[in-house]
């Protein structure tokens, strides 16, 4: 079993920053997948960003140049630094674990809302 626990949203001002953690605890694989994802009002969830064990990245086109994805794999640990913050940016992200070793299976964080706004 996987637990996933993010942290860091909260509201900023557009043109600011935050930056989302979200830690995996239990039985983490060798082969995996974190990302963060979002879902704003009204709207289907999106990808926003993910990172395999091996460091490969994927990131939406709507965030590039603004947001970078990184891991720690020694703490299980994702983050998000989010960077010239867009309105259009506001919604709750949620971090995602991805398992390929043994069997697949994906595990979903609780979600944490991120609000851009003057």
């Amino acid at each position: 079993q996987v637990q996933l626990v993010e942290s860091g949203g909260g509201l900023v001002q557009p043109g600011g920053s935050l930056r989302l953690s979200c830690a995996a605890s239990g039985s983490i694989s060798s082969s995996n997948d974190m990302g963060w994802y979002r879902q704003a009002p009204g709207k289907e969830r999106e990808l926003v960003a993910r990172i395999t064990s091996g460091g490969s990245i994927d990131y939406a086109d709507s965030v590039k140049g603004r947001f970078t994805i990184s891991r720690d794999n020694a703490k299980n640990t994702v983050y998000l630094q989010m960077n010239s913050l867009k309105p259009e940016d506001t919604a709750v992200y949620l971090c995602k674990y991805t398992n390929y070793v043994v069997r697949y299976f994906e595990i979903w964080g609780q979600g944490t809302l991120v609000t851009v706004s003057s």
